[in-house]
């Protein structure tokens, strides 16, 4: 499918043009797609829109400035992408999967947002259960005291509390009988904006 062969900007470039077309009626000019991603260059943009004509997502017509349509293909990539399981638990890394899930009415699709399925029940008393899902904001950085998807210097991702303490994060779990995981090494993938829980 050539939404799985797309690189993070080019999937990046063609959410802003879905996101122009379907909320004004009209692409963006190559001027607003770099000032959008700061690409100072012209021949950047092209180049990926380039890419994603050539993967069948996007048609242009040559000498209008905003005259990109998307394919049929890519009117059919819909919802929030499924991209694995989170260990509510312990450590686990997270798996990717092709999955979508239509959120639109409770969680406005945005390129930066994802779904992962919880696994374990290390946060049961935050109401996130085994099997829930959780919608995520995808960031780099999170206050303290938010529920973030969590990198490890392991490579293994978790869902905890951010807790920056003195020298090292703690990852704290909603549930009184674990522990805390300590460590150094921690990134931010994701931030949990919502829970959805099939009944």
């Amino acid at each position: 499918m050539a939404f799985e062969q797309l690189t993070q900007r080019q999937r990046e470039v063609f959410d802003l043009i879905r996101n122009k077309i379907e909320n004004r009626g009209y692409g963006p000019t190559v001027r607003e797609i770099g000032a959008h991603f700061k690409i100072r260059s012209p021949n950047g943009v092209m180049c990926h829109l380039k890419a994603l004509e050539k993967k069948g997502l996007i048609t242009r017509e040559p000498n209008m400035s905003r005259a990109i349509q998307l394919t049929e293909a890519a009117m059919a990539d819909r919802g929030i992408p499924m991209v694995g399981e989170i260990a509510a638990g312990n450590l686990t890394e997270a798996i990717e999967q092709a999955e979508r899930f239509e959120f639109e009415d409770w969680f406005p699709p945005r390129k930066s947002q994802f779904v992962l399925k919880v696994k374990g029940d290390s946060m049961i008393e935050a109401q996130i259960a085994d099997g829930d899902l959780v919608i995520c904001r995808r960031g780099r950085t999170a206050s303290r005291g938010d529920i973030v998807v969590a990198l490890t210097e392991d490579g293994e991702a978790t869902l905890k509390y951010w807790f920056p303490e003195a020298n090292r994060i703690r990852l704290q779990p909603a549930n009184s009988s674990m522990k805390p995981i300590y460590a150094r090494n921690v990134r931010v993938l994701g931030i949990v904006s919502g829970v959805i829980r099939k009944l």
